[in-house]
């Protein structure tokens, strides 16, 4: 589990085939993972993968051919810079919201624009996601944590404040980067939910604890 805080800008020193799937170096750049071991979970570009080496400000991940297909890894190169994030630990602070690491989708930079100091950015979106996106709901982009501003009928808005451009690869953002997409993990649960009872109610949230009685 992580919280979409990103902890630093890091790059792909290394991609190799390996049995069908592929074998991703990382240089941890301007990231502070001083205690990342083998086995840790790291969130890189939002998607959580394993450690299988690590040391002197490097580490590898074997990444598969699910991950590859549905994020933006397999699209990446050796020098491609990566938001990098280690899991979150008991009784850390939790200022984003909670990320899975499991994308849901890769969505497209559609726009671009000035909102006072901060930036405006339109993000287009595959349609089977647009359902679990609410204005001022939470949704993660390359793994950092935002909230949605507006809907539309392609995608959603968001507003990226100055500290957060500079601090993660957004800054590098042009129209038609492709991003990755997790959405809130609470409108999957509420999905399930309701498949089995064939839609959300006033009764199904009392019964699952979202409503006090009496309230």
């Amino acid at each position: 589990m992580f919280t979409g805080i990103i902890r630093g800008i890091g790059r792909i020193t290394e991609r190799t085939p390996v049995g069908g799937d592929c074998r991703f170096g990382f240089d941890l750049g301007t990231a502070a993972l001083t205690d990342l071991a083998i086995g840790d979970s790291v969130a890189v570009n939002g998607a959580c993968l394993t450690v299988t080496g690590c040391g002197d400000g490097r580490f590898t991940a074997d990444v598969s051919l699910e991950t590859l297909a549905v994020t933006t890894l397999g699209r990446l190169e050796v020098g491609a810079a990566v938001n990098l994030e280690p899991a979150l630990c008991v009784g850390d602070s939790l200022s984003g919201h909670f990320v899975s690491g499991h994308v849901d989708g890769v969505g497209e930079v559609r726009a671009l624009g000035a909102a006072g100091r901060s930036q405006r950015l339109e993000v287009g979106v595959p349609g089977h996601l647009l359902r679990y996106l609410a204005r001022k709901g939470s949704v993660a982009i390359d793994g950092v944590s935002l909230t949605v501003n507006a809907v539309t009928s392609t995608g959603f808005e968001v507003n990226i404040v100055p500290h957060t451009r500079e601090m993660t690869i957004i800054l590098g953002y042009r129209v038609g980067t492709a991003v990755n997409i997790e959405v809130d993990i609470i409108a999957r649960y509420l999905e399930r939910l309701a498949s089995g009872s064939g839609g959300v109610d006033l009764e199904l949230l009392r019964k699952h604890g979202y409503i006090v009685a009496g309230k």
